[in-house]
Order: structure tokens, then C-alpha cells, then sequence
């Protein structure tokens, strides 16, 4: 009989993506073992791209909503599925609601908000042994007592060149490598390089005959809409204008990505896309872009980090001071690199 596993999945996309490592430890553990993910409706989009997830579960709570009846109920349907254990990702006490409310025999997460009796297979989280989130997610696959085993393999989704092809049909786009800006932050505008510094960089690579794509989320369209703007509508501004799995593929086709610390960065990686990614009020130390081919900037100023949605001190040189010209040169010896080592 198989060895059945719920996980209760985060919030944000570079947060899933981070998942894949233990997903797959957890799915090599033992033999026979069906992994479950019971996370938003986006955020499918992601786990399809991992091998290791059986089927994806929709959880219907926003963030921050309580409902206590509705969990329970939620609780008792995945009751009939009778799972063996539950991983709960999330540090809130909310999210270890509807793992007990079903009766899950064992139930392994952190410690986090309030939740002895939540869960008993309770792990404390050590941050100074355990600084990347990917270690901590792929600590959960072992007994609480053990060290963590290293190394962690970096987070990998899948790609099916068909879909991808599909998908640059479907925009009306040619596959030529083109150079990717992400520019969004959902996080804030702390952690946003100035559409002005995109803008300069655009002109740059399209000197070089290079094809400029913008995505994100919605959110993101008028920010990108000025950087188009700005380098003079030369871009190509698609944020808003495609759903996550396509945002994955344009990525996966890209020959470069340049974005800020975001979601967006953590597909790059898991792609395998060469990347330049921005840092300004928040830290590579606890998430960075986990490949090979990518490359991180930060000035490390004295007031960063300060991971601040904005900057307190109402100036942002994190990124400000952080010239078009530095991320240029960054991507030149990148890409220069990722040609030799093939």
C-alpha cells in the first residue's frame, strides 16, 4: 500500500518553488510513496512541473482568513483520503488547522505560531544551522533529532518543449533568446530596481539585436509599460498578459533573465536560465537564486538589509546606486561563463 503524504503548501510562487528538494526527498524516502499538495489554485501551475506530485488539492483560504468552520469541514473531506502524513510548510497556526481537523496520524512542521498539539512530529528551527529556506523545507523530510543532510540539490521544475512552443504561438512570439526583465515586486518598492535603470539596460541589449521581453503579474503592467516607454517601445510588455505556466515557459525559452529579488527569480533558477538578479532591502542569505548560472548583485550597503516593503530612510541607494552599466557587465560575464562550460 502506498505511503500517502499531504503537503500543505506556501503562499508565495518563489516559496512553491522552493518545495521541489523536498518533495523529492520525501518521495525517495521509502519505496512506494504518493505525494499530495494542497495549495492555491495559481500555484498549480508550479507543482505541474514537479514529478514527485501526484495531484494538486485546492486550498480555498485566502491569506490571513480564518474560518473555522469551513476548515473543519475541509478537514473532514481530506479525512476520507487517509493519508499517512502531512507536512505543513506555512509557520502559521492557521495552516495547521485542517491537517489536524483530518486526523492525519503524523503531522511534522515547525514549531511556529502556537501549534504544540497541531502538529507531533515537531521540528525546531534553528536558524543559524539551517540559514536558506530550501534547507529548512528539506529538513522536514527527516526525524526532528537528525542534522540536516547535505548538499540540498537546487529546485528544478520541469519543461516540456512542446508547451513552450504552444505558448510563444499563442503570444504571437519567436523563439530567439531574448532577454527577460521581471521588474515586479509583490513585496514592495524596496525591493523594486528603477524602471529607469531597465529602461537604460533595454537600450543596451537591444544595441546587441536582442529582443526585450516584460513579465509579471497585472501589477506590474504600468511599471513595465514604463520602461517600454522609457527605452523608447521597444520592449515587449506582457505582464498581465500571461498566465503563470506561460510565464514559466517564456522564461525556460529565455537566453537571460534580469530580475529583482522576486517569485519570478526562483522559476529562473529552477529552469535553468542564466540570471542576474537584484538585491536591495532584502538578503541573499535566506533566499537567494539557487543555480549555477546565476548571478547576484547588492551593493550591502550599511542600511541594507533592511526588509522594508519601503525604504525608511526615502531614498532606496540600494538600488538606486546600483548602475545599468554594473548589471550589463554582470550578464556579459554571466553568459560568457555558461558558454564555456558547455
Amino acid at each position: 500500500m502506498a505511503y500517502r503524504i499531504l503537503i500543505i503548501a506556501p503562499s508565495w510562487i518563489g516559496d512553491c518553488v522552493m518545495t521541489q528538494p523536498l518533495l523529492n526527498r520525501l518521495k525517495h524516502r521509502q519505496a512506494d510513496t504518493t505525494i499530495d499538495v494542497y495549495a492555491a489554485n495559481w500555484s498549480k501551475a508550479v507543482f505541474s512541473r514537479m514529478p514527485e506530485v501526484h495531484e494538486v488539492l485546492t486550498n480555498p483560504f485566502g491569506h490571513g482568513v480564518l474560518k473555522l468552520g469551513l476548515r473543519y469541514r475541509e478537514g473532514r473531506a481530506l479525512a476520507k483520503r487517509h493519508y499517512d502524513e502531512v507536512v505543513v510548510l506555512p509557520g502559521s497556526l492557521k495552516s495547521a488547522l485542517v491537517p489536524f481537523f483530518a486526523r492525519i496520524k503524523i503531522r511534522t512542521g515547525f514549531l511556529g505560531e502556537s501549534r504544540r498539539g497541531l502538529l507531533n512530529n515537531i521540528h525546531e528551527l534553528d536558524e543559524v544551522a539551517l540559514p536558506l529556506m530550501v534547507e529548512r523545507y528539506a529538513k522536514l523530510a527527516q526525524a526532528p533529532a537528525e542534522t540536516l543532510k547535505r548538499p540540498v540539490s537546487h529546485p528544478h521544475l520541469d519543461i516540456d518543449v512542446a508547451q513552450q512552443h504552444a505558448t510563444l504561438a499563442a503570444l504571437g512570439l519567436t523563439q530567439q533568446a531574448a532577454v527577460v526583465f521581471c521588474p515586479g515586486a509583490e513585496y514592495g518598492p524596496a525591493k523594486r530596481w528603477p524602471s529607469q535603470h531597465y529602461a537604460a539596460l533595454a537600450k543596451r541589449f537591444i544595441q546587441d539585436g536582442k529582443q526585450i521581453w516584460l513579465i509579471g503579474s497585472n501589477k506590474d503592467h504600468e511599471v513595465a509599460e514604463e520602461i517600454k516607454q522609457l527605452s523608447g517601445g521597444q520592449c515587449i510588455n506582457l505582464c498581465g498578459k500571461t498566465q503563470i505556466d506561460q510565464a514559466i515557459d517564456l522564461i525556460a525559452t529565455a537566453g537571460l533573465v534580469v530580475c529583482n529579488d522576486s517569485g519570478l527569480m526562483h522559476v529562473a533558477a529552477a529552469v535553468g536560465t542564466p540570471l542576474v538578479s537584484v538585491f536591495g532591502s532584502s538578503s541573499p542569505d535566506h533566499t537567494p537564486p539557487l543555480s549555477d548560472k546565476a548571478k547576484i548583485l547588492s551593493l550591502n550597503l550599511d542600511c541594507s538589509p533592511c526588509f522594508e516593503r519601503i525604504c525608511p530612510l526615502g531614498h532606496t541607494h540600494c538600488l538606486t546606486q546600483l548602475w545599468p552599466d554594473r548589471v550589463y557587465d554582470a550578464a556579459q560575464t554571466l553568459l560568457t561563463s555558461v558558454t564555456i562550460a558547455r
